[in-house]
């Protein structure tokens, strides 16, 4: 009979961690974040990760400066808080103080610490779920705004669909393995972007430390991401780790005028997905700089126009005056040593006839670095030329006789 109580009673001890282990940072994985850093930014060769998908996204461009298995759908375990915190922002009042859940309470993984019929604002809600990835938080945003977790992960969804997120799909607020809850490293980083630019968002997953009010009496909190505050650059995002989804880091930063934001998917060690990290951002910063191609493809096309005119047959106008479509980035990110060796290929017709419409594409112009595309932009006509009338030849006719006339 003992020999039975004592199964059983090790059977629950098992089973409490395999709960426990099914989100976040409780299993405090511990790392000498010196030692990663100093190893991982000796070597800014194209990195080669331990984690299943990655990538660095640049944020002025939206482009992929480098991936691995950026489109393949995987789990994301807390990072799913990212949209939670989304959501919650652009719906709810951060001042309105709530009363916790016996459901909210009782969620297992990370926790912020609360108990039933706690009263907590949701901005104090909203801190706990950023910084300590607390579930319980979760469940109490998704509960308030949404009704419930399926109305609310209704909403996460639609919002991923406004934001044309195709390979994401939410089933919770707080990113516990469920089948039908995926994304893509590359949709993640989009997704991401699209949070850093509520100021709020910004402001709460910057912070490394704060104190938040739970019936009145203050608690401190701590973030859980590792590299905030000892990376160069680092502002945010937000730390992830579930048995289906490994662990997970979505890590923002910018040095000087270049921004990125770097997705770490299916690291097998916390380790491994900090490190990881770091070699993707060191990597950006050491190979590419932002350059300001607007201006060099606005100086190159004025020096092309002053050089080249368009002739306009049977116009009440002899030539047509051009401009450039809007171009697309204002900088973009170059590999360093291809810096100055941007160059513009420009494709145009020589002659047309009238009419022609203001805005009437006549022409383009590819900007290249070293051989390969950045972007296209057209060349249009500035100002509507009519077709010349009878009128136009009888005056033109006049015209040339007065001077025949002048000159005899």
């Amino acid at each position: 009979m003992v020999k039975r109580i004592m199964i059983i009673v090790l059977l629950i001890i098992i089973l409490s961690k395999s709960v426990i282990l099914a989100d976040d940072e409780i299993e405090e994985e511990i790392i000498n974040l010196e030692e990663i850093i100093q190893a991982s930014t000796e070597n800014v060769e194209e990195p080669i990760l331990n984690s299943r998908a990655g990538i660095i996204y640049e944020r002025k461009t939206g482009l992929i400066l480098f991936g691995k298995n950026e489109n393949e759908k995987r789990a994301m375990a807390s990072t799913t808080k990212i949209m939670t915190a989304i959501v919650v922002l652009e719906n709810a009042n951060l001042s309105e103080v709530i009363e916790i859940s016996r459901k909210a309470a009782g969620t297992g993984g990370s926790r912020l610490g609360l108990s039933a019929g706690d009263k907590i604002s949701i901005n104090d809600l909203l801190y706990g779920l950023m910084l300590c990835s607390g579930n319980d938080a979760a469940v109490a945003l998704a509960e308030n705004i949404g009704g419930s977790i399926e109305g609310f992960a209704e909403k996460m969804n639609q919002k991923a669909e406004k934001l044309g997120l195709k390979d994401t799909h939410f089933v919770t607020p707080h990113g516990l393995d469920e089948e039908q809850h995926y994304t893509t490293a590359y949709e993640l980083a989009k997704l991401t972007d699209y949070a850093l630019k509520i100021e709020k968002f910004a402001q709460i997953v910057g912070t490394k430390n704060t104190t938040i009010t739970i019936n009145g009496k203050l608690k401190q909190i701590h973030n859980t991401n590792e590299l905030l505050g000892y990376l160069d650059g680092v502002y945010g995002v937000k730390t992830g780790f579930t048995n289906g989804a490994n662990r997970c880091l979505v890590t923002s930063a910018k040095r000087d005028d270049m921004d990125i934001i770097c997705i770490a998917l299916g690291a097998d060690t916390k380790k491994f997905r900090t490190t990881d990290s770091i070699k993707m951002i060191e990597y950006a910063f050491k190979t590419y700089q932002m350059v300001n191609v607007e201006e060099i493809v606005k100086q190159n096309v004025s020096n092309w126009i002053a050089e080249n005119h368009i002739r306009v047959e049977k116009g009440k106008e002899s030539e047509i005056k051009i401009c450039l479509d809007s171009i697309p980035y204002k900088e973009y990110p170059i590999k360093k040593w291809e810096a100055e060796d941007i160059y513009i290929q420009v494709e145009s017709v020589s002659e047309v006839k009238a009419p022609i419409e203001e805005g009437g594409k006549i022409g383009s112009i590819t900007v290249l670095n070293e051989n390969n595309i950045l972007f296209v932009v057209d060349l249009l006509v500035e100002k509507t030329v009519e077709k010349k009338q009878v009128q136009d030849y009888f005056f033109q006719m006049l015209s040339n006789m007065c001077l025949f006339y002048e000159f005899m």
